[in-house]
């Protein structure tokens, strides 16, 4: 089994994958602008930073969106943000003790939203609960666009194979 070390490695040749479309959103200019100040209000809705990158990780994991993954942990390094070892181990929450209380209510509740065809009752009251025991309404709906939002995202992007790059 190798060894993981520090060591720099050289870089490795990216596989290409064309887009199937530019960004729709980039395409229909209002609903980039649309876009744009939905992400504005949400950041202004009293959702920390931190539960916002983890739940932005999470719904994107699940929907396999490889642009907003990478997006993710560049976002991370670029803001100094020491989530590194938390978005790595985002995937296996439940049984990690990196996550606080909150962090686990808004990550149930990315997953029950995320995930909206998999139970009858697709935000139990349970999770929905738990995350209003949490935030306040205002930063309960910047949780609830934000977890809209990424899905958004991952959605197009899966969907017209937006490749990762360099944001």
């Amino acid at each position: 089994m190798s060894q993981l070390t520090n060591t720099p490695s050289a870089p490795r040749a990216r596989v290409a994958i064309p887009p199937r479309l530019t960004n729709p959103a980039e395409l229909i200019p209002d609903a980039w602008e649309g876009i744009q100040k939905l992400l504005v209000a949400v950041q202004k809705g009293g959702l920390s930073a931190e539960v916002r990158e983890l739940t932005h990780m999470r719904a994107s994991q699940i929907n396999g969106c490889s642009a907003c993954i990478e997006g993710a942990i560049k976002h991370a390094h670029k803001s100094g943000e020491d989530l590194d070892d938390r978005l790595l181990a985002v995937a296996a929450w439940r049984h990690s003790p990196l996550f606080s209380a909150d962090e686990r209510a808004a990550l149930a509740l990315t997953e029950a939203m995320t995930r909206l065809a998999d139970r009858p009752d697709a935000v139990p009251d349970a999770i929905w609960n738990a995350a209003a025991a949490h935030f306040d309404d205002r930063a309960l709906a910047a949780l609830v666009l934000h977890i809209a939002l990424t899905n958004l995202f991952n959605r197009l992007n899966v969907t017209t194979r937006q490749p990762a790059g360099d944001w």
